[in-house]
């Protein structure tokens, strides 16, 4: 990457080279050129890209960090050209770069980890937008309420350490009548932009599917896709079933019905029929149902933690997993939740750009995804040692052991305290409980004596 690039924002020295280090490792601008995201003259698409990419960690949008920008030597108009083009394939970049993080990713997690897939959805509002490309009135569950704006529908990966997305759909809406606006712009059905477009227009149940194949036919591994309840309905879980297992909440719904021991019945029937475990168990029961499609599934009832006489349901397809490690698993979905709101209050999802083209809002959202991504692998390359060479891979295995060490001496100081409230008569037997476990601690783990007198 050139020298040039970014060059003009000075007293952000450390922040320039820090995305410097991460277009390089990456190779961003051919990731980019893969893409078909180039141009035959004028300014590098690089250099462009790279502008746009950095603005928002300034804390400035496009308009005030680059258009009201007099040191900025591109001309505005280079940027809406750039962001408006219609044949840059944008969804091919981001997974491109995604997949090449997740290979690095993988080096520094253990193979037993449960990799996920995730989706859900949250609400772009564009509430002051009249004339902006497939507007729409879209409903906000977390606001319970109608706004002018997009959905934006995204699938992600974790590892439970690293989170990344990977894809996303920009949806208007299906229905002709919710939309305010329709496509305006007269492009070529073959591009990137005509197909975007048909995109947001699809009911969300068609485009899951196979927005989950893309993603695994470009090798990302995952193991479950955890999905919300507005996404688990019966037929859409048979669809994904084919691909992948899937794990999410389901809706009490008095329509949607499932096979329990013959009969159809609904969630809430299931749960009374149930046989549940005594007392007050953080899972009180579970049973195996199975779909109208045929499929075998799951079904896993875990006690309301805001109304503790109230009950969630998890229904997954791999019906050998155990309670707790669907329960475990479904709690990693929460990483999106924190993307979303990140990706907003931070990175410019909503307020970045203000356009009334398409193609415009797709790459500048596809640009916030990248500077998430970046986000995750600077925090992974500063959290975890390994990635600083087989130098602190060797201080890694040092630093476990002090680990145990600490947590052994946390846990002696708590017994210590305990045995001494009881009184004088347990003196020794606190004595002696201690050279036991110091003893056998030296025996079975082969620790120098000398260290462990320094506790």
């Amino acid at each position: 990457m050139a020298n040039e690039i970014l060059i003009h924002w000075q007293g952000h020295s450390e922040e320039v080279n820090k995305i410097k280090g991460f277009f390089s490792r990456f190779n961003i601008a051919t990731q980019l050129n893969r893409a078909g995201i180039r141009k035959s003259k004028g300014f590098p698409v690089k250099d462009v890209f790279a502008k746009i990419f950095a603005v928002s960690f300034l804390g400035k949008d496009i308009y005030h960090g680059i258009v009201k920008n007099s040191d900025e030597s591109i001309g505005k108009d280079v940027f809406y050209d750039f962001l408006k083009c219609e044949k840059f394939n944008w969804r091919n970049f981001t997974l491109r770069l995604a997949v090449q993080m997740i290979s690095f990713f993988h080096e520094l997690t253990d193979a037993k980890r449960e990799k996920v897939l995730i989706v859900d959805d949250s609400t772009l509002s564009r509430n002051r937008s009249k004339t902006a490309e497939l507007l729409a009135r879209v409903f906000d569950h977390t606001e319970n309420k109608y706004l002018k704006g997009y959905r934006f529908l995204s699938i992600c990966w974790s590892d439970g350490v690293s989170f990344l997305p990977l894809d996303f759909a920009l949806l208007s809406s299906a229905n002709k009548k919710s939309r305010l606006q329709e496509a305006t712009k007269n492009i070529d059905k073959r591009t990137c932009g005509y197909k975007r477009r048909l995109e947001a227009q699809t009911p969300t149940p068609e485009l899951l599917e196979p927005m989950v194949k893309r993603v695994l036919n470009t090798g990302v591994r995952a193991k479950y896709l955890l999905m919300d309840s507005l996404f688990m309905m019966p037929k859409t879980i048979a669809r994904l079933k084919k691909h992948i297992h899937p794990i999410g909440m389901i809706k009490k719904s008095s329509k949607i019905h499932y096979i329990f021991k013959g009969q159809a019945v609904s969630v809430k029937t299931l749960y009374r029929r149930v046989k549940k475990k005594p007392g007050k168990a953080r899972i009180p029961a579970s049973a195996r149902v199975t779909l109208k499609s045929g499929d075998e599934a799951k079904i896993v009832f875990v006690r309301d933690r805001r109304r503790k006489s109230d009950w969630l349901a998890l229904l997954t397809t791999d019906v050998d997993l155990a309670d707790e490690e669907v329960v475990r698993l479904y709690g990693k979905r929460w990483d999106i939740e924190v993307f979303f709101k990140m990706s907003k209050q931070h990175l410019g999802l909503e307020k970045g750009v203000q356009t009334r083209d398409f193609d415009s809002q797709i790459a500048h959202t596809s640009i916030v995804m990248v500077r998430y991504m970046f986000i995750a692998w600077e925090q992974r390359h500063n959290d975890d040692s390994r990635t600083f060479g087989e130098l602190f891979r060797a201080c890694c295995s040092e630093m476990a052991d002090l680990g145990f060490l600490d947590a052994l001496k946390r846990i002696l100081e708590l017994s210590m305290e305990k045995l001494q409230k009881a009184g004088e008569l347990h003196e020794k037997a606190y004595q002696a409980l201690i050279s036991a476990i110091f003893g056998a601690s030296i025996e079975f783990f082969g620790l120098n004596p000398d260290n462990i007198q320094k506790i």
